[in-house]
């Protein structure tokens, strides 16, 4: 998961895609990178870690022009060296530049057609590089009298909805020309555009999710619609055409649960009011289930699951009590690469209040049970603080199955509830009693009275992938790439190397 922005703007944009980027740095810590246009050059700065770690002062004054990109990566394909920090950028056709969120589950037959066919060498790992230049080969294909047109732009992205199977959003730029943004068919990534109207005229920005928008008051426009692209040419003017002959609306549900900001309205629903009613629902399967339930106190797990915390509390007719204080420097443990990382960060990023624990039968919530060593050191913490019960909900269903469409979701047998039952997980996580949110509940919470005729991509949780293509060949590469162990490895060879 990633996160992503573009900016055609009226004087230089440097800062407000840095802006930008801080605010969805949760999508992503692992690297960043901004790559501006001055009407001449281009001008790059990228490197792993925190958006305000890897600008200096020097680096903003280099980032000259009116239009550019930004990106903040976490991993989820090949590695997570420098070499793979965003934007990507190739001179031919034009120069051509990209930032990506998403992942391809046939990059890697993708990347040697291109080189047999296409007669292009990728020079790293990642998919986004891949589509890139299956968008330039594209655009140097459809091209009339090498001149770049909103036609050619719409067949060279009609191109790589033909050859690109996957979740993806992308924002490029074609040099001298404008910007580009566009969404997978199926709409899995979210992508939003908006407009402002300043002194020397309108500025546009595309963003993953509208909080980016409202940081620089930017007006959201709408969502990018699945398999749409938008053009913005350096003039000011917007084309925008759907360039896939087969759409469907099947956003991520996961964007709800886990990873946007409360904040964000994406593909129309707020996430904040999504968030509130799993809380009701989930309040709901306790009451059913256990009508004399014994909870004294209702604690989330910072920060994510607090909005369904609250709403929980208030149904259940309980204290809603926050009884851990968060580091705010310590990164999201889910999306840190290695589970060794993952387990060490977490008593540096919490810290529990005794008392509110102390002598109480305790509900922790929290969004979701990924790998399951957050949630066990979290309870046994609880249970440290003092607890005489620690009961356990999750605001979504068991995570079953590899997320193939951008999370890093593991393998599946990195996943606590892969092949395992309620109690089995129970046991293993060290929970009094452990509810899920049931996965018709959740649909229910974030479609709502959603109008638009959309299903959600529930992967993770129902093994059902919208795009096809995913079989065992594909989880078995899957296990060779984005295992923790094939993790280490790589970082071990890396190290070699340096």
């Amino acid at each position: 998961m990633c996160g992503i922005v573009g900016i055609v703007g009226r004087s230089p944009v440097n800062q407000s895609i840095y802006d930008a980027l801080t605010v969805l740095q949760h999508r992503g810590q692992d690297a960043a990178g901004i790559l501006t246009w001055d009407g001449d050059r281009v001008h790059v700065h990228k490197a792993n870690g925190l958006v305000a770690d890897v600008f200096r002062q020097e680096h903003m004054e280099q980032l000259t022009g009116n239009a550019g990109l930004g990106h903040v990566r976490y991993p989820t394909a090949g590695s997570s060296g420098a070499d793979e920090a965003q934007p990507f950028y190739t001179n031919s056709p034009w120069g051509i530049s990209i930032v990506h969120n998403g992942n391809l589950i046939n990059a890697a037959e993708l990347k040697e057609l291109m080189f047999k066919e296409d007669l292009r060498h990728l020079n790293t790992d990642s998919d986004s590089e891949t589509i890139l230049n299956v968008f330039a080969h594209g655009l140097q294909e459809h091209a009339e009298n090498r001149h770049v047109t909103p036609e050619s732009v719409f067949a060279a992205v009609a191109d790589v909805h033909k050859r690109c199977i996957g979740g993806y959003a992308i924002v490029s730029m074609i040099n001298g020309y404008g910007m580009v943004g566009y969404r997978d068919r199926w709409g899995i990534r979210p992508l939003v555009l908006g407009k402002r109207e300043g002194e020397h005229g309108t500025e546009y920005m595309l963003a993953s999710e509208s909080v980016a928008l409202d940081a620089l008051d930017f007006d959201l426009v709408r969502d990018v619609a699945p398999g749409e692209a938008i053009i913005i040419d350096f003039d000011g003017n917007m084309h925008s055409q759907l360039c896939a002959e087969k759409t469907e609306y099947h956003p991520c549900i996961f964007e709800y649960v886990y990873f946007a900001r409360p904040d964000s309205i994406i593909d129309g629903i707020s996430v904040y009011k999504a968030r509130l009613r799993m809380g009701e629902a989930l309040a709901a399967k306790i009451m059913n289930e256990r009508p004399d339930h014994d909870i004294d106190v209702v604690i989330p797990i910072p920060d994510t699951s607090r909005t369904s915390a609250l709403q929980m509390a208030h149904d259940l007719g309980v204290k809603f009590r926050e009884g851990f204080i968060k580091n705010r420097y310590i990164g999201r443990t889910f999306i840190m690469p290695g589970q060794e990382q993952r387990r060490k960060s977490v008593k540096r990023k919490l810290n529990p209040i005794d008392l509110e624990f102390r002598d109480k039968v305790v509900l922790l919530v929290d969004d979701s049970i990924v790998r399951g060593t957050t949630s066990q050191q979290i309870i046994q913490m609880a249970r440290d603080a003092g607890a005489r019960k620690v009961y356990f909900a999750s605001a979504a269903p068991p995570v079953r199955f590899p997320n193939v469409y951008g999370i890093d979701m593991a393998v599946a047998q990195e996943l606590i509830a892969s092949e395992r039952d309620v109690k089995e997980v129970e046991k293993l996580i060290g929970a009094d009693w452990l509810i899920y949110q049931d996965l018709d509940d959740l649909v229910d919470a974030v479609r709502f009275r959603d109008k638009e005729p959309r299903q959600f991509d529930t992967s993770c949780f129902s093994g059902e992938y919208v795009t096809g293509g995913v079989d065992e060949a594909y989880f078995q590469h899957l296990r060779e790439l984005r295992s923790d162990e094939a993790k280490s490895e790589r970082e071990k060879q890396r190290a070699k190397a340096s």
